[in-house]
């Protein structure tokens, strides 16, 4: 047999930074990086490494020598577990601290620029119960406890939670969520607990079999709910009993959804969602705008956050009436129909078909006609005929998913040379890849976060490019 490696400690390390898995990252005098389990910037610790990767060591804490002024105390018993909110052993204006810590370097090392104005991180009001949409997947493999393990107890193995990060096959059964307000936590308590009372087949990954599937929460800073069941196979008797009692336990669901779904996979967006009962969608507003949000329509997840992520666009913008502006990634006309009232036309490009008539629908519903939405491939479609019918751009607002903007799209962004971009992006090592491209011809003026996910890694950031020139064309 392979002998197990035996670990040396490493002592008195001082943990200086922390890393998007909520590890604490400590480096020796002899330049070797560590990423400590459960330590946050300010620790100093004795620690034992347990697996070498390639240019730094994860570690446990054999010994804790001080503790950190911004160590907190979780408020969530599932911290550590269920794979969300890695940060909340961190003070929440310390998670501010590092997040912006993080932006500044990815654009200075990634992209090669540094802006000439930096604003503050918006942080948000109330850094819990903060997201209006969750899914949670139901499974046969509930997650056991070390000390369920150990124990001779027969104990119920279906449960309605996460997935554990790493095993799509295993799901922590989430009790008490700090994320969704209620009453999202009794609605999903209540559904896991009659299904198992009622012995309805939960799901088996592996084996793809089960009846229930997974579960989504959406709900408006207003207090609607909407819920969205996903079946496996087609049971009507089941499905009315299911369906039937979060009714009549859950007035306030406005909007009570069903699919059946038999891919391998559990996404929504190819499939055919069913109304139970209520409407099929919900109204949430923003600023003194009103949207249609369905089960499949994508929203900004902070409900809270997004009218101050858009006041930021806006403010970058500097719209004064006249301008032509263009949308890209323009979804369902959020940040179109939050910036029409501005300028003279403002064109939504988005590559979704079901948003763009979304967005339409959005800007009738909001009574605004300078809006206008083309579905189209942003790598392609800005050629000299669409120009022709909509503007040339005097700004262009950009907001890609994760990935960023496809090269294309930059050479595409280069060609229309408008005098203004402002680039909104959840992912900065991204947005500074592509910034370091469009430096060629735009000059980083202003850069600002917004903390839209406290408790995590993640953070929008919003930046100003200005033209520094007037070619208009790219090799």
């Amino acid at each position: 047999m392979r002998k197990k490696k035996k670990w040396e400690v490493v002592k008195d390390l001082e943990v200086t930074d922390i890393n998007v898995k909520g590890m604490g990252v400590a480096k020796t005098a002899e330049g070797r990086v560590y990423f400590v389990k459960n330590t946050v910037p300010g620790d100093v610790v004795d620690a034992i490494p347990y697996k070498k990767r390639s240019g730094y060591f994860e570690a446990n804490v054999s010994r804790w020598i001080s503790e950190s002024e911004v160590r907190v105390a979780p408020p969530c018993t599932h911290f550590g577990v269920c794979g969300g909110c890695k940060w909340q052993h961190l003070d929440y204006d310390a998670q501010l601290h590092f997040k912006q810590h993080e932006i500044d370097r990815n654009l200075l090392r990634i992209g090669g620029v540094e802006a000439v104005q930096k604003e503050s991180i918006v942080k948000a009001e109330s850094p819990y119960f903060y997201r209006n949409k969750m899914e949670f997947s139901f499974s046969n493999r509930r997650w056991l406890r070390a000390e369920e393990i150990e124990s001779d107890e027969v104990f119920e193995r279906n449960g309605l939670g996460f997935h554990i990060p790493g095993m799509w096959d295993k799901v922590v059964d989430i009790h008490d969520c700090h994320l969704q307000a209620n009453p999202s936590n009794a609605i999903r308590n209540a559904i896991r607990d009659f299904a198992i009372e009622n012995k309805l087949p939960f799901f088996d990954s592996k084996a793809q079999q089960g009846f229930l599937r997974s579960l989504m929460i959406r709900n408006t800073k207003a207090g609607a709910f909407m819920v969205l069941i996903q079946f496996f196979y087609e049971d009507k008797p089941l499905q009315e009993t299911l369906l039937n009692f979060v009714k009549d336990q859950f007035p306030e669901i406005q909007s009570l959804l069903y699919c059946v779904n038999s891919k391998p996979n559990d996404t929504l967006y190819d499939q055919e969602i069913k109304l139970f009962s209520g409407q099929d969608f919900l109204m949430e507003t923003l600023r003194n705008l009103t949207f249609k949000i369905t089960a499949k329509s994508f929203y900004q997840t902070n409900s809270y956050q997004v009218e101050k992520l858009y006041e930021v666009v806006e403010e970058f913008a500097g719209l004064k009436g006249d301008e032509i502006v263009y949308d890209l990634y323009s979804g369902i006309g959020t940040i179109t129909l939050f910036l029409a009232h501005q300028c003279v036309r403002i064109v939504g490009v988005e590559s979704v078909p079901e948003a763009v008539t979304a967005a339409k629908e959005n800007a009738v519903t909001n009574k605004i006609e300078n809006a206008s939405f083309v579905v189209g491939d942003m790598k392609t479609i800005f050629n000299d005929a669409f120009t022709r019918q909509w503007g040339q751009p005097d700004v262009v607002v950009t907001d890609p998913p994760r990935n960023g903007m496809h090269l294309d799209v930059v050479k595409q962004l280069l060609r229309l040379a408008p005098k203004k971009i402002v680039y909104v992006s959840c992912n900065s090592a991204t947005q500074a890849r592509d910034l370091g491209f469009l430096k060629t011809q735009y000059r980083l003026t202003k850069s600002r976060a917004v903390d839209m996910f406290p408790q995590t890694h993640h953070v929008e950031n919003v930046v100003l490019l200005e033209r520094i020139q007037n070619d208009d064309t790219i090799d």
